[in-house]
């Protein structure tokens, strides 16, 4: 039987992350993957770490940090992925969303962001192709992009150089406690690990690796579209969203959008990023699908007419394809990192919903400070698994 100080399951952006940090900490690692490297949600979403998008508060100081770590992996790591820091744009609409973006704006700029309003004529000169009638938007200078295969691919090769074992296509059947309740053993399809620790990098199938040790982790897929299209000239110079955006994501933002019923209905906000070869990324919507990824005619549909009323330059553009994948959903919008009480040796890395790919520089090295027993970065209280005690936890349909 194989024996490890540390098992991490799931080798996607997440798992990948954590699984180089302990190794590069001196832990004896295995990264358990049940398919291959990057072959869930990090093989189905866009390529961006951002602070735009997150709250003010530990939102963004995550966000914040994991854009320090990317920078500085991207001058260490020999592997490339592709680390860029073209900044984002934020577009509003109505003088409804103009006001809140202020305020927005306002807050973050008083935590000490590099974030600042622009007027229509400074979003036209950064992207000649936006719909002129737009009223105003958000600039964010840290924002940032990369390949998120090559992110995933470059914290495992990176890792194994250091000693990290990586096992592809085992699928954990079990997680064994010992008679004390605590980590003993993790059980594959191929074989045994002895271990101590067992951190849970399961994403949107977290709560089935909860299961196991008699845990419920309130972690539900949340559906997402992209369409992808030919290539053509630069549409496009830096990712670009409606701050309608931050009403799809935090249900709670109080005003509304003047949209049709098809996007309504699919909850759907524009967003589009540039690829280095030309094509672009076009997005998305969020619905409550259970672990469905078909791409649905009628959704795309109404990510195409979204786009359209943003970049009207893309009616004249192909579509090539589509794909669908799900995220790991936390009803309050904060990931899990934590260890668990009731399981000594169990941690959770999970729940990041759409942020996993903009989280993971900063959730690998928390996790490796979090098993090495030191104080991490900044206060994480609000990430503990505890949190969820004595609460009762509504799963999506």
């Amino acid at each position: 039987m194989n024996s490890f100080d540390v098992v991490v399951i799931g080798a996607g952006a997440i798992g990948s992350s954590i699984a180089y940090h302990l190794t590069k900490k001196g832990y004896d690692v295995a990264l358990v993957e049940r398919g291959d490297i990057a072959n869930g949600t990090s093989s189905r979403c866009d390529a961006v770490a951002l602070i735009c998008d997150k709250k003010p508060g530990i939102d963004t100081k995550m966000g914040y940090e994991s854009i320090q770590v990317f920078k500085e992996l991207a001058k260490t790591f020999s592997y490339d992925f592709e680390f860029k820091q073209p900044g984002s744009l934020y577009v509003c609409e109505t003088e409804q969303e103009l006001e809140v973006a202020k305020e927005y704006v306002a807050q973050q700029q008083a935590d000490g962001y590099d974030m600042r309003m622009v007027d229509n004529y400074e979003m036209q000169e950064m992207e000649p192709y936006l719909a002129k009638d737009l009223l105003g938007g958000i600039w964010t200078t840290p924002d940032s992009s990369m390949s998120p295969y090559k992110l995933c691919y470059a914290f495992v090769e990176e890792g194994k150089k250091l000693g990290l074992k990586v096992f592809h296509h085992h699928t954990v059947m079990d997680i064994k406690l010992d008679e004390k309740g605590a980590v003993e053993n993790v059980v594959t399809d191929k074989g045994e690990f002895k271990t101590k620790r067992v951190v849970n990098c399961g994403g949107a199938w977290a709560s089935e690796l909860g299961n196991m040790v008699g845990i419920d982790i309130p972690i539900t897929p949340r559906k997402g579209i992209v369409l992808i299209s030919e290539k053509s000239f630069k549409v496009v110079n830096q990712k670009v969203h409606e701050f309608g955006y931050m009403l799809s994501k935090f249900e709670d933002i109080n005003f509304k959008r003047n949209v049709s019923k098809l996007v309504e209905r699919h909850n759907v906000a524009f967003n589009i990023e540039p690829t280095r070869d030309n094509n672009f990324l076009l997005g998305g919507n969020r619905e409550n699908k259970g672990f469905d990824i078909s791409t649905e005619l009628e959704v795309m549909m109404a990510v195409a007419e979204r786009g359209m009323r943003f970049f009207p330059i893309l009616k004249e553009i192909n579509c090539i394809r589509a794909y669908s994948g799900v995220r790991p959903y936390c009803a309050d919008h904060l990931p899990i990192v934590s260890e668990v009480d009731e399981v000594p040796g169990y941690y959770i890395a999970a729940g990041h919903e759409g942020d996993g790919i903009s989280l993971s520089g900063i959730t690998g090295r928390m996790m490796t400070q979090i098993i090495s027993g030191e104080k991490t970065d900044f206060d994480i209280e609000k990430l503990k698994f505890s949190r969820y005690k004595n609460k009762k936890v509504v799963f999506a349909d």
